[in-house]
């Protein structure tokens, strides 16, 4: 029909189509009657047909009206009337511009929807669709791949799918025409969506860490920037309850101001100190233990702890060479724990880390000798007797460790310390002592042949130490106890009293020299004289005798 009016617009005489063979019918009509009909099919008085053979009418049947005379060519409308009966589409030329919607017809209906929902083209009574009106059996027709096999479409969101009426009518357009959209991939978009929250949460993780750290680092002086800086001192009227404050000898403002603050009597560590300074005192701190509130302002602390009322006895002071049980015997006396409570508690030396030797205790003698460390304690109220052992014990290891005593010489060490300790009175007293004692223990000894002869020996195997003198009895020289090193060569089974720091140095560093005797001439003053030979020791020896002669009830 295009092509008709195309020619027809432009004067030219249409080409009649050739017959098919064998049509002897067609091959006779003249060319006029061709030219009449293709002038009534131009003006739309005869429909197209179909190139085929035309069935022959039935009998009877009324022949269509021909055109009223002198209608001459009419103008094609803008929108030709769809044909009725099956159009006959030829194939375009090679040289010609293809149909917009040339073999279109050949498969079935594009469905005109952008929807999702299913539709298929729409089909004729046999289900080809074939805009052609082709029969089903046309090669042509079945042989061209459908427009949903060739673009894999989508089912069609519309019920009924767009179709080339639609187009024509204007109910549809060419805008919905095309492939259906992918869906949106949510899977990709939740993905995306968590890693974009992660960003922002490790962002905002990032700057609140930053702000704790600054804000711990920096606190005080923010609030001080700020005008945010809380009190360093509690309140008055705020202090409750009871505590204990140990104050040790030599102890300042400044140590005591963090001692208060560990036991919650003031607020901040410096308070106590800041308004010592600030008020201008400095008052001397007696060493003792003493009972405050919690939550006392820095003044009402100071007043309590000047108060000889608050100062609570757990004193305990322990003098060098002492034995077990006069350090016992102190101990009670300081802390008012029962001396009988403590001696059970010594009984068993092992509790305390102390190493138990079966010869010290087959003798009758006791584990801890020379393991409770002379000092001055000052104990916390709550002291029992395990506890306060234990402090002393604890203190003897940390002056052998300072001194150099290796682990398995600990016993060895405290033994002859131990006698240096009740021997010398001054430390470079101790360190001859504590040659004679190295000098008189080499075999190759020819004066005493390995004998110590220490009277402080055989006082305490004796039970004779605290009678008051230094002279030991006949006795004592001669009782056979292990500790008794007139009777016995060596060392004796075990320490006799408890050293201190000088008499540890002393026994693991004695001085240079020969000396193998020594006798104190002066108890007074505690002049001790040194000699090597036996003869020079006498003479020494008369001497003392006769300061004693000269100054009776002198402790000889």
């Amino acid at each position: 029909a295009r092509e008709a009016a195309r020619r027809a617009a432009t004067g030219a005489t249409p080409t009649t189509p050739a017959a098919p063979a064998g049509d002897d019918a067609s091959a006779s009509a003249p060319s006029a009657d061709r030219a009449a009909e293709w002038t009534a099919l131009v003006t739309g008085s005869t429909p197209v047909v179909s190139s085929a053979p035309a069935p022959a009418p039935a009998a009877g049947a009324a022949m269509p009206a021909e055109p009223a005379p002198g209608s001459g060519f009419q103008p094609v409308p803008l929108r030709t009337p769809r044909p009725t009966q099956p159009v006959d589409i030829q194939p375009a030329a090679e040289d010609e511009e293809p149909w917009l919607f040339a073999g279109a017809g050949v498969g079935p209906a594009m469905p005109y929807s952008r929807g999702a929902a299913s539709g298929t083209a729409a089909s004729g009574a046999t289900g080809s669709g074939a805009l052609s009106g082709a029969p089903a059996s046309n090669p042509a027709a079945s042989s061209r791949p459908t427009v949903a096999a060739r673009f894999d479409e989508q089912p069609s969101a519309r019920s009924t799918p767009a179709t080339l009426d639609d187009l024509f009518s204007g109910s549809t357009s060419t805008d919905d025409i095309g492939d259906v959209p992918p869906p949106k991939n949510k899977r990709r978009r939740r993905i995306g969506g968590w890693i974009a929250l992660g960003i922002v949460l490790l962002l905002l993780g990032g700057i609140a860490a930053g702000g704790l750290y600054v804000w711990n680092t920096y606190e005080d002086k923010i609030r001080e920037v700020m005008g945010w800086a809380e009190p360093k001192d509690y309140e008055a009227g705020l202090a409750n309850g009871e505590v204990y404050v140990t104050i040790n000898s030599g102890d300042t403002g400044m140590p005591i101001s963090e001692s208060l603050h560990a036991a919650g009597v003031t607020k901040t560590a410096d308070a106590f100190y800041d308004y010592l300074i600030e008020s201008g005192q400095n008052p001397p701190f007696q060493p003792g233990v003493y009972r405050l509130q919690k939550q006392m302002t820095s003044e009402a602390a100071l007043t309590a702890l000047l108060d000889p009322a608050n100062k609570q006895e757990f004193t305990a002071q322990i003098p060098e060479g002492f034995t077990v049980q006069g350090t016992l015997e102190r101990i009670s006396e300081g802390t008012g724990i029962p001396l009988e409570e403590l001696t059970t508690a010594a009984a068993d030396a092992s509790a305390y880390g102390v190493p138990v030797d079966p010869a010290i205790v087959a003798a009758g003698g006791q584990p801890l000798e020379g393991w409770l460390f002379p000092a001055t304690y000052t104990f916390d109220p709550s002291v029992t007797a395990q506890s306060a052992i234990q402090t002393l014990v604890n203190r003897t290891i940390e002056s052998l460790d300072a001194a150099g005593v290796p682990v398995e010489d600990r016993q060895r060490i405290l033994t002859v310390a131990s006698v240096i300790q009740r021997e010398a009175r001054y430390p470079q007293d101790m360190q001859k002592v504590s040659t004679v004692i190295q000098n008189r223990l080499d075999p190759n000894n020819q004066e005493t042949f390995g004998k110590l002869q220490m009277d402080s020996t055989a006082q305490f195997g004796y039970g004779e130490m605290h009678d008051g003198t230094v002279s030991s009895s006949e006795e004592a020289l001669n009782d056979p106890n292990p500790w008794n090193t007139y009777v016995n060569t060596g060392l004796p089974v075990g320490p006799i009293s408890n050293p201190g720091d000088v008499a540890i140095d002393a026994a693991m560093h004695p001085a240079d020299g020969p000396w193998l005797y020594f006798v104190t001439v002066d108890l007074n003053t505690g002049e001790t004289i040194f000699t090597e030979t036996y003869r020079e020791h006498l003479k020494y020896v008369e001497q003392w005798q006769q300061w004693c002669s000269d100054n009776p009830g002198s402790g000889c």
